[in-house]
């Protein structure tokens, strides 16, 4: 009778969640999307490599599926756990589970059960997938065995690194950037000192026992090619990955009983916090001169350029950018125009500023629209107009004139051909100019999509990840399928393309995606965007 009630008591939110999501339908179409989704990929690597000999097919196979496994387990954090109890505290949810005898562990191993469950089934169906290439040739048991373990082994890393951002956080964004600083720190803080230590030292010898916290580290080692000689450092990784996670998890534990409550208001509360508030939002005189200007050019302008401050931390990029070029330039002893260096710096600032506008376009109106604020602005003399063009006027403020500086420093690399030949400089001008339209084309298509999006989704962060997904990645996908079909000649024998070829088709692909999603994006806006925002408050009414 003891040991019943004892099994009755321990978990009881794990047992709770794990009956709900035993009657959710999701709970099992989820896990058949993404074996027919992994189907589908492993087709792919078999078309790609028909040209392979037998015994490498299943190996190439089974490498591509395993990598693209361990992407969707580092993110399964940002995904799933980033944001379960920092919403929960922002709604006022939290503390009621606190009246209770709970405890802290209680708490975050049902929230880990409830928001993970999903994504762990996804995980076991890609399983039988990864076990297919064992019937082409080219993967032993063992080598499959430690890969499953290892990608396991992954996914609850990220789930406990996820788990510890939502507990220390309150807002949505600032739980998603801690859960990024968190996994840079704990799994590839030690890896990059190893990294540097290699890089300065004479012998350029790597600490491989530094590598030991990262997820990646024992992944590569589960391969046949490196196991053989690195058992010692597989299994100590696979230990110290495990124990941080279990660490990890009782942090999280520690800290949720502890910073549930709301800290207490008033001024001189914390000091620190309004400091600064202060430098971000400004003094009261400071504000209340920024709020009259604003005000009477656009009151949702007002509303999504609150914080002052914002442009800065843009420029404070762009500043970045600039002095890692210089540095790079120095320290390689390269030219001042190096094609390679100009791309990979072009690259990084264009892709960061499309990351970061995608974020910034629909943060406002999902947070307003989640806490139903937005239908208090529908029912003033506002209209839909204003708020869009206030929208955008916010996103001016912040973006456009890094974005023209973005734009002009890549036209300057674009002139300054230096000593190349004519087929360089046709190379490079071709890529610069098809990279500036891609960036205006892009960043457009973003704002649109961003905005839709912020009206369908619940949460502010899949909001941006759709956004990101549909305009950034997708036409990536394609383009990467295409040339990899190309590239290996699968379906013809003929010389290889050139260079024309894949930026005609990245070019190409890039432009449709912005053209089918922010088309559809701007149309959806500008018909439906009153019922979409009334949705909500629409779907609390049917249920009450």
């Amino acid at each position: 009778m003891v040991c019943s009630q004892a099994l009755m008591t321990f978990l009881p939110i794990v047992d709770r969640e794990l009956r709900v999501a035993a009657r959710r339908h999701n709970t099992y179409s989820t896990r058949l999307v993404v074996a027919l989704a992994g189907l589908v990929i492993c087709g792919f690597f078999y078309i790609v490599n028909l040209r392979v000999s037998g015994h490498l097919l299943g190996h190439y196979v089974f490498q591509g599926l395993s990598w693209l496994a361990l992407l969707y387990c580092l993110y399964a954090g940002r995904r799933w756990t980033a944001d379960c109890l920092s919403e929960e505290k922002r709604e006022g949810t939290l503390g009621l589970l606190f009246l209770t005898d709970l405890k802290g562990c209680d708490v975050v191993f049902g929230k880990l059960a409830a928001t993970s469950l999903n994504g762990f089934y996804g995980l076991l169906a890609i399983f039988p997938i990864l076990a297919l290439p064992l019937l082409m040739g080219g993967v032993t048991n063992g080598e499959f065995w430690r890969v499953a373990l290892v990608l396991v082994l992954a996914f609850l890393f990220s789930l406990a690194v996820g788990i510890v951002a939502s507990a220390w956080s309150r807002d949505a964004r600032e739980a998603a950037g801690v859960n990024f600083l968190l996994l840079l720190l704990v799994a590839a803080s030690l890896p990059a000192c190893a990294g540097l230590m290699a890089y300065f030292s004479s012998s350029h010898r790597v600490m491989w026992g530094l590598l030991v916290p990262c997820p990646v580290y024992p992944f590569y080692l589960a391969f046949d090619a490196n196991y053989p000689w690195h058992k010692g450092l597989f299994w100590g990784s696979v230990v110290v990955i495990h124990t941080l996670t279990w660490l990890l998890v009782g942090l999280a534990s520690w800290i949720v009983p502890q910073f549930w409550r709301e800290q207490p208001a008033g001024r001189g509360a914390n000091p620190w916090r309004d400091r600064w508030h202060n430098w971000l939002y400004g003094d009261g005189d400071r504000r209340r001169s920024y709020r009259k200007r604003l005000l009477d050019v656009n009151a949702f302008y007002w509303l999504a350029s609150r914080v002052r401050l914002k442009p800065l931390g843009v420029w404070a990029f762009v500043g970045f950018i600039a002095c890692w070029w210089v540095i790079m330039v120095l320290r390689l002893d390269s030219k001042w125009f190096d094609e390679s260096l100009s791309f990979t710096t072009a690259l990084m600032i264009s892709s960061v500023l499309k990351l970061w506008i995608a974020i910034e376009a629909c943060q406002r109106l999902a947070e307003d629209r989640k806490i139903g604020a937005l239908e208090l602005l529908l029912s003033t003399p506002l209209s839909v107009k204003d708020i869009l063009y206030g929208q955008l006027l916010a996103l001016r403020r912040q973006f456009l004139m890094p974005v023209m500086v973005a734009i002009f420093a890549g036209w300057l690399l674009i002139v300054a051909g230096g000593e190349r030949s004519f087929e360089e400089n046709a190379r490079l001008q071709a890529f610069g100019i098809a990279g500036i339209v891609m960036l205006v084309c892009d960043i457009t298509a973003l704002i649109w999509v961003a905005m839709a999006a912020a009206l369908t989704v619940k949460n502010p962060n899949r909001a941006s990840v759709r956004t990101i997904f549909q305009v950034l990645i997708l036409p990536w996908l394609f383009f990467l399928a295409v040339s990899a079909l190309v590239g290996t000649g699968t379906f013809s024998s003929s010389a290889k393309p050139s260079w024309k070829f894949y930026l005609v088709l990245w070019f190409n692909f890039g432009i449709l995606a912005d053209i089918a999603f922010g088309f559809a994006a701007w149309n959806q806006l500008r018909t439906r965007f009153r019922s979409l925002a009334f949705e909500r408050l629409s779907v609390v009414r049917v249920h009450k």
